[in-house]
């Protein structure tokens, strides 16, 4: 076997669907039936999964670390913001492709900065395009709202037939068609020689270069489609929940969204998925729990994962579910699980 062969086998191997895979969406969408009373917490843990899946793009598959990930959020949120608030484009569905497009081009035009440096360098770079969007976004206050936001955003129904409703079923659901399919087009990227060569470069970006692969022309196409997917994000949020102020570019979330990683892991897209499940989950019951230290326990189960080890914890909670897979699919069917430990 060649070696081009090889990686052929490689990738087509980890293309292929596993039942663990299959369930996890099977439970999601289950979710929407058994918990009508949870549609508002679910849709946001929605929104913050495909916001993750975003950031893991690019730093799981192609080790560029960023702090300000949410200026593309932002901006994704503005624009669907605005299309709705002044009638130029009634349609959610294509008025959230034109949000992320809008993001997407600020993706490409700051990706030129971004790949100048390394770790350090960007880091303060990502943290100060978003500062700076943010900055923007207060100072032209008669555009965006200022301190207030937008104010009267009324959504239209999906595809002139699926009205937003007060409990948020409708938004829901919409946000989930929209995670899947973002999902499968991801999935696909990263499969892809696309996906193994930004897998090469994030491993030696040096050595990458040696064999033919353009790097920077690589980092600049992730970058710029982890760009699309936040600002798909941060139309879902505005589309949603009827709101866009200065929040959607504030540090925290980024850095939330760094937490939602360091939880489910990188490099693996339901890394991000699960991350915003288990992080939204802890937030609300240590909220519940003692409101005014919930961060503090948070951060004492990120101290728990780095002593024990993320796929040590992942083999114990898949522990029951892969004996029952095992017993019902055959000895080699489970559930999958994390490549590396990154």
């Amino acid at each position: 076997m060649t070696a081009a062969s090889d990686v052929g086998y490689h990738a087509q191997r980890q293309a292929r669907w596993h039942y663990g895979e299959v369930a996890f969406w099977l439970i999601v969408l289950a979710c929407g039936f058994l918990f009508p009373s949870r549609y508002l917490i679910m849709t946001d843990i929605l929104r913050l999964a495909l916001f993750a899946m975003s950031l893991d793009l690019i730093l799981g598959y192609a080790g560029i670390v960023s702090l300000g990930h949410a200026a593309f959020f932002g901006v994704g949120a503005y624009a669907a913001g605005l299309l709705a608030l002044h009638g130029i484009i009634n349609e959610p569905v294509l008025a959230l492709v034109v949000a992320g497009l809008a993001a997407m081009v600020l993706g490409f035009g700051t990706s030129f900065l971004v790949i100048r440096g390394v770790d350090l360098t960007r880091l303060m770079v990502t943290l100060g395009i978003a500062l700076l969007l943010e900055a923007l976004a207060e100072r032209f206050s008669n555009v965006t709202g200022g301190t207030d936001g937008l104010q009267g955003i009324e959504m239209q129904p999906i595809f002139g037939q699926i009205p937003f409703d007060m409990f948020g079923k409708a938004g829901f659901f919409y946000s989930l068609a929209v995670l899947f399919v973002l999902f499968l087009l991801a999935r696909r990227v990263v499969h892809s020689p696309f996906g193994l060569s930004l897998r090469a470069i994030k491993n030696n970006p040096l050595r990458a270069a040696a064999i033919g692969i353009p790097v920077n022309r690589r980092l600049i196409a992730i970058y710029t489609l982890a760009a699309f997917y936040a600002g798909i994000a941060g139309a879902l949020f505005t589309q949603t929940t009827a709101i866009a102020s200065l929040d959607v570019f504030a540090f925290e979330r980024s850095a939330d969204l760094m937490l939602v990683l360091v939880i489910g892991g990188t490099g693996y897209l339901y890394g991000g998925l699960i991350g915003a499940v288990v992080f939204r989950m802890l937030q609300e019951l240590f909220s519940t729990i003692t409101p005014q230290y919930w961060q503090f326990w948070i951060g004492l189960v990120l101290v728990v994962i780095v002593l024990v080890g993320r796929q040590r914890l992942h083999r114990w909670v898949l522990y029951v579910p892969n004996l029952i897979i095992r017993q019902v699919a055959g000895r080699k069917a489970v559930v999958a699980v994390p490549e590396s430990d990154t």
